[in-house]
């Protein structure tokens, strides 16, 4: 056989994870890096599986979406601050809100080929030390200045700068093509879909209290390392009602009528970091570690927010998963009545209740919502982007292995830029 012809491809297990409570931002990790936040969360999960050993791993895949310039080499620079063999090849991933599951897909993909036996996924973003940039008009004037040939020439150019060359350029929750914020595109969908205002308090409300029940019932005593005081996520209430989210005025789509996202129904901006520990059954297997899961399938889109239909909700900025689902169970000949358990990220609770809507659109069966994030998702833990996905992973293989005999998920992430990171997991 050619050594360049296809090789069959190996099962992917999901073995654990760990993460650090998510905290809402400016709180208890306002001066935690991405890098301490990540670090901590890869330590947890290599004290808990014992890769302190050389080559127990081999490769570390990560990212974030707010990075300073000093993290150009977030992975790699995380692998060195931890107890990782430090000479664990390292690399970074980003995609938005789909970083963390986009990493867990790159790394099962080298798991899969055989290019390595095991490997560490995960993702890390701080709202509370996102980067500041130069004013642009600062910027061209320090350039204009560096490229003078003479000292004179540099004061002239110098000369230019005013007071208001001085403010920075903060960091906004908006998309270059648009201009709107990501909850501002969500109101658009959420009113071109018809999502009612109590709806998305009841499923902020469930979010909330089955993720206190997670906790009361251990779920997380394996997944969360306990990091800068917190062991729980802080944004997490769980004495949250619809009576209660009803108080809140809507922040979101008020320039339309009757508005229906408030804070309480949308996720809070966060901080936080979290890993996934991906290995091939031998590996498992020679460590003496049963599997939670394993990770099957898997399928990204993307849609025309700019241009396409997205005031008739079809293309909203937060759609894609509506595409990349229908594919993917097309592709693996599955249908929604055959999921155990379904995980979509909850950006916002008016976006998952679109999401739903859209899938039976294309013809997919309704979803039990006994079965849909039965551990919470982000409007109760909070989004910190990049780690969302790798969060995802590790709960829903954590719920899996909680059942008796097989059972598979879905998982479903929406994306800025219009994008969708979506996967099946298994476990048989």
């Amino acid at each position: 056989m050619s050594p360049l012809a296809a090789q069959p491809t190996r099962r992917v297990a999901v073995i654990g994870g760990a993460r650090v409570p998510f905290a809402r931002s400016d709180g208890p990790y306002a001066t935690a890096s991405n890098q301490e936040m990540l670090t901590a969360a890869l330590d947890g999960l290599v004290g808990r599986y014992g890769l302190q050993e050389p080559g127990a791993v081999g490769e570390f895949v990560a990212g974030a979406v707010l990075k300073h310039s000093r993290d150009f080499n977030l992975a790699r620079e995380t692998v060195l601050g931890s107890a990782l063999d430090p000479r664990t090849p390292a690399y970074d991933i980003q995609q938005a809100c789909g970083t963390g599951l986009q990493a867990v897909i790159a790394a099962a993909n080298k798991i899969a080929l055989g290019q390595t036996e095991s490997a560490i996924a995960g993702g890390a973003d701080t709202a509370s030390d996102a980067p500041l940039g130069i004013n642009d008009r600062l910027r061209r004037i320090l350039l204009e200045a560096r490229r003078a040939k003479s000292l004179g020439g540099r004061a002239k150019a110098l000369a230019k700068i005013r007071p208001g060359h001085l403010v920075p350029d903060i960091p906004r929750n908006a998309e270059p093509r648009t201009g709107l914020s990501m909850g501002e595109h969500a109101a658009v969908t959420a009113r071109a879909w018809g999502i009612a205002r109590k709806d998305q308090d009841e499923l902020a409300a469930t979010s909330h209290r089955r993720l206190a029940a997670a906790y009361e019932r251990g779920l997380f005593r394996d997944l969360v390392v306990p990091f800068r005081g917190l062991a729980r996520d802080q944004n997490l209430r769980p004495g949250s009602t619809v009576e209660k989210l009803a108080a809140l005025k809507p922040v979101f789509g008020l320039s339309g009528a009757e508005p229906t996202m408030t804070a309480g129904n949308s996720t809070p901006l966060t901080d936080g970091a979290a890993t996934v520990l991906l290995a091939s059954e031998e590996w498992a297997e020679a460590r003496g570690l049963e599997p939670l899961a394993y990770l099957t399938a898997y399928e990204t889109a993307a849609v025309d927010f700019v241009g396409g239909d997205a005031a008739g909700g079809e293309d909203g900025l937060l759609m894609a998963p509506a595409y990349a689902v229908p594919r993917m169970l097309e592709r693996a000949g599955l249908g929604i009545e055959d999921f155990d358990l379904v995980e979509i990220h909850e950006a916002f609770a008016s976006q998952v209740l679109a999401t739903l809507a859209a899938w039976e659109k294309r013809g997919l069966a309704p979803v039990d919502r006994a079965r849909l994030n039965a551990a919470g998702s982000s409007l109760a833990t909070g989004h910190p982007f990049a780690a969302t996905g790798a969060r995802v992973v590790a709960t829903l293989a954590t719920l899996l292995a909680e059942r008796e005999g097989p059972g598979r998920g879905l998982i479903s992430v929406c994306a800025a830029g219009g994008q969708g990171v979506t996967a099946i997991l298994e476990r048989t």
